[in-house]
């Protein structure tokens, strides 16, 4: 031990010695290759490529901000940042400046996926080191579904791993989205703690009093998550004449205790809802995302209008055939949750206020990475959104949520340059958003499958 603690105390001393992470190093580099740059861990890795001017021409482009689609448009760009957008009759390319012609495809804002889970659940023999490698293969297939951000919603079992990996994204380690990140989350614990049986320290946190509670907001926080990510309801079930009952989780002074928390040291909270007491005190105590929701209704939704509280239904991961297998399976067939979840994403579409989020669940299970496109097309055939106020919910509504509108959330001048493309029209077929074929994120394009003048 005290020679693994002298080697990292030698390499801390080397990083402030050389250089700051992410800077090339101060002193004259005596290493192989170019001058590098320096990582957190006061390793060197290769610097990336010098900013450079690049022009983005799209026969449409879409305007999250009014919702209308634009035609004939130049988004310019410098580094990760756009400088100038709109007609091209309008935007005069510099000289020099590299093209990307995208020819007739609909150029959009990246798109922003509001409900992750980056790391698929832990099995009883998972390790640790298998769970980051699929957790990166996760992030970099949603990057390439067009998702230049997203908000992870609890890690399965994998500690603050997503903490560590937001980070990696961020120091530019491997390309994924912009993420916003709740490690591992906190849950009701209704029986006394068990010597024999203690909790997992990387499932979800356990809380069973106020204090507690307030402790655990903290301990996250210590951690560096960005949200709190919280569970009002537990399991539902029906009663025998086919009503719904959905288990309360936290004591109301819990879960206020949990917000109010939350809210006093700068954080918001999301929490995972299907419906019954839990559902309404989640909204009564300020909840900042509102989570599936089974069973909102008229009462509820107009409650978090007043509250200015945010509706995330994940609609595709909760109208899968296993839902009604399990259904089935519980009540003899004789009732099913799915036409009572349909009826209520219809009547928040319908609230005049109501800011709807598009948000997956995807989680490696049922709902693959890189498929999130789908939700698009729920908020749109179940949800009754109009297909630009679904795409509004993935860019502009989320970007609002995370904090970062005046960073992503649509094409103007000062925000990243986070762009998609796809080759048809998303308001006349929004299925076009399953198949996005052009990604960049921070000016470096990801994925390219249009382009009539990359830029080499």
């Amino acid at each position: 031990m005290r020679c693994s603690l002298a080697a990292a105390f030698a390499i801390l001393i080397t990083a402030a010695t050389l250089g700051v992470q992410g800077q090339r190093p101060s002193a004259p580099w005596r290493g192989a290759g170019a001058t590098p740059c320096v990582g957190s861990d006061g390793g060197f890795y290769q610097c990336p490529p010098a900013p450079r001017s690049v022009a983005v021409r799209a026969g449409r482009l879409f305007d999250s901000k009014t919702g209308q689609m634009l035609s004939r448009q130049v988004v310019l760009l410098a580094g990760d940042r756009i400088t100038e957008a709109g007609p091209e009759n309008q935007i005069k390319i510099p000289a020099g400046t590299a093209v990307i012609d995208l020819g007739p495809a609909t150029v959009l804002p990246g798109l922003i996926d509001a409900h992750t889970h980056m790391f698929n659940t832990r099995g009883k023999n998972g390790t640790t080191e298998a769970s980051m490698l699929i957790a990166i293969q996760n992030a970099q297939a949603d990057l390439r579904a067009g998702f230049t951000a997203a908000r992870d919603m609890s890690s399965h079992g994998n500690g603050y791993g997503d903490v560590a990996i937001r980070d990696a994204i961020k120091e530019g380690r491997f390309d994924g989205p912009r993420y916003q990140v709740s490690g591992r989350g906190i849950v009701w614990g209704a029986s006394p703690p068990n010597p024999a049986a203690p909790d997992n320290p990387l499932a979800s946190t356990v809380v069973r009093s106020v204090e507690e509670a307030r402790a655990a907001v903290r301990d996250h926080i210590d951690h560096r998550v960005d949200w709190i990510k919280l569970f009002p309801t537990g399991a539902y079930s029906f009663t025998s004449d086919g009503v719904a009952k959905y288990q309360l989780m936290y004591p109301m002074p819990v879960l206020q205790a949990l917000i109010d928390e939350a809210h006093r040291l700068g954080h918001k909270t999301a929490c995972h809802v299907y419906g019954g007491e839990g559902q309404k005190n989640a909204i009564l105590a300020g909840c900042d995302t509102i989570e599936h929701a089974f069973g909102l209704d008229q009462e509820q939704a107009n409650m978090m209008v007043a509250k200015k509280l945010y509706y995330d239904p994940t609609i595709v991961r909760y109208t899968e055939p296993g839902i009604d297998d399990n259904d089935a399976k519980n009540t003899g067939g004789k009732y099913r949750m799915i036409p009572i979840f349909e009826k209520a994403t219809r009547m928040a579409g319908a609230t005049q206020g109501l800011k709807i989020m598009a948000g997956s669940g995807v989680d490696g299970a049922t709902f693959p990475h890189g498929t999130q496109g789908l939700e698009f097309e729920a908020l749109v055939k179940i949800a009754g959104l109009t297909p630009a106020r679904a795409i509004q919910a993935g860019t502009i509504i989320n970007a609002e949520v995370l904090g970062w509108q005046d960073q992503i959330g649509s094409i103007d001048k000062g925000k990243y340059a986070d762009l998609v493309a796809v080759s048809g029209d998303p308001l006349a077929d929004i299925t076009e958003l399953e198949r996005v074929r052009f990604v960049m994120k921070g000016g470096k394009v990801i994925k390219d499958e249009i382009s009539q003048g990359h830029p080499k």
